[in-house]
């Protein structure tokens, strides 16, 4: 009973320091500068079906969920970690994996989450069986640290991530698989014989390498699991960076401030990845910054890159702070995910949102009302952004340019938040074809444009310049020179 007391007063805690990091953020990835192109023509057109997607959902859930903290990122023992300075290390490492029995989502219904996903606009998404702390969302037989090995285990939809991954496909999307490369909560990995100072294994790989080809037959047959048993799969999204090849690790990875050990922590991509795409032809692998075969996308994650890029690539960005659910946490405005996805794909990328569920399985109030909000504006103003591809000149200011079929191109104003649209959207470049229909998608009427020089001048309808705040951008349809 003592230690049930310790355990409240420590979830109380450790939420109080549930806040989103900003000031070093090692625990984001940043975006690799190489890129390789697949050759596997079934990975080439897969990966072309998935830019045509361009918004996506990622769900982080899991224990973290249970007293509203960032992940599992509390695990780890680097600096900028914080937790409550009364309670040791160890202690705190027992009570988080003692959350597992108390994580019971009586209420998780993935057919709402997919149905939300959908009517928000989303095309794919990627859902976490795994996160560093090693809690499985599926019904592994690695190990017993899984969501079928607790309170939730007689639930009909115990095996969380299989009904994930159904509903989502009956609704039509693309489907990933989160899975993380690093298991804080295996032998293999943080030996328990040894302290954990950071994230990366806590034994030498050189001196007990038989300990790590446990770890790579432990990961392995999990992932073959993921493959074998759930269904087609799109995408397998590998997240951990810092687990790689030491001869990956360049200037630009050291660059980054995470810890990097002098041996290599190598889980044998090649070796997944046959087997993965023998289960799953064609599957994307997403090893996410360990640039070569197996990063068939990039993936900046929390910030949307500060140029057009030519390669594959999503912007990783959250719709509240953190990635996980958060009580209390704030949420970014549905204008400003609007002129993100519109700057994302104007950029030659896709968008994929973050939004964590409570620990009951439902989805918060405040994120479905906002996605359903994105998702009106696509309503209307999906064909500037699906099935597009960018172009040459693709930013004028407020007014991104996006690529259709056929030599549509579109220009689509952000409008500032609160604010009414202005009589006239102007921008340069992107010229209309002389003679061409200017379409106003928010309404499919045609509206009347002039040239100067390079600039053109549309002028909006009375009717959309007296409601302030009601559209975060404005598409327009035309056809270009």
């Amino acid at each position: 009973m003592m230690f049930r007391h310790a355990t409240l007063c420590l979830g109380l805690l450790v939420a109080a320091f549930a806040r989103p990091l900003r000031a070093q953020e090692p625990g984001l990835h940043p975006q690799s500068t190489q890129y390789e192109v697949p050759t596997d023509p079934l990975v080439r057109q897969k990966l072309e079906k998935w830019r045509d997607q361009k918004f996506g959902l990622i769900l982080h859930w899991g224990l973290y969920a249970v007293p509203g903290i960032i992940e599992s990122w509390q695990l780890c023992s680097e600096s900028w970690i914080e937790r409550d300075s009364t309670l040791a290390y160890e202690d705190y490492k027992k009570w988080y994996w003692g959350l597992s029995r108390e994580f019971n989502p009586v209420q998780f219904n993935p057919a709402q989450w997919a149905g939300v996903a959908r009517r928000a606009g989303m095309r794919y998404v990627v859902f976490t069986t795994k996160h560093h702390d090693g809690f499985n969302l599926f019904d592994t037989k690695q190990t017993d640290f899984k969501i079928t090995n607790g309170p939730f285990q007689d639930h009909p939809q115990a095996n969380v991530a299989k009904h994930v991954f159904e509903a989502f496909r009956r609704e039509g999307f693309m489907v990933g698989a989160y899975f993380s490369k690093p298991d804080w909560h295996s032998p293999s990995f943080w030996w328990p014989k040894y302290a954990t100072p950071d994230r990366n294994v806590n034994y030498d790989i050189r001196k007990y390498p038989g300990r790590w080809r446990q770890y790579q037959e432990f990961t392995y047959n999990q992932i073959s699991e993921l493959m074998h048993e759930y269904g087609p799969l799109d995408i397998l999204w590998l997240d951990g960076g810092w687990v790689r090849p030491r001869e990956t690790v360049n200037a630009e990875v050291r660059a980054w401030g995470a810890p990097i050990p002098e041996f290599s922590q190598d889980v044998n991509m090649p070796r997944i990845a046959a087997m993965a795409r023998q289960a799953q032809p064609g599957l994307l692998l997403v090893d996410r910054t360990v640039h070569g075969p197996y990063e068939n996308y990039q993936t900046p994650e929390q910030r949307v890159p500060d140029h057009q890029l030519s390669t594959p690539w999503e912007s990783c960005l959250t719709l509240a702070n953190n990635w996980g659910y958060v009580p209390h946490d704030q949420y970014k405005s549905p204008t400003r995910i609007v002129h993100a996805l519109v700057e994302v794909v104007a950029k030659g990328g896709s968008l994929l949102l973050g939004v964590g569920p409570k620990p009951d399985g439902t989805l918060a109030d405040e994120a479905v009302t906002r996605l359903l909000t994105i998702g009106q504006w696509l309503k209307v103003n999906g064909a500037a952004i699906y099935n597009t591809r960018p172009t040459a000149h693709y930013q004028d200011g407020r007014t991104y340019f996006t690529q259709g079929p056929r030599n549509v191109r579109y220009a689509i104003a952000c409008l500032p938040e609160n604010e009414a649209a202005p009589a006239v959207i102007e921008w340069t470049g992107n010229i209309p074809r002389q003679g061409s229909a200017m379409t106003l998608l928010q309404t499919g009427r045609r509206v009347p444009w002039t040239r100067q020089g390079d600039k053109v001048r549309v002028t909006l309808p009375a009717s959309l310049t007296q409601q302030a705040g009601s559209y975060p951008a404005l598409a327009f349809a035309f056809t270009a020179n």
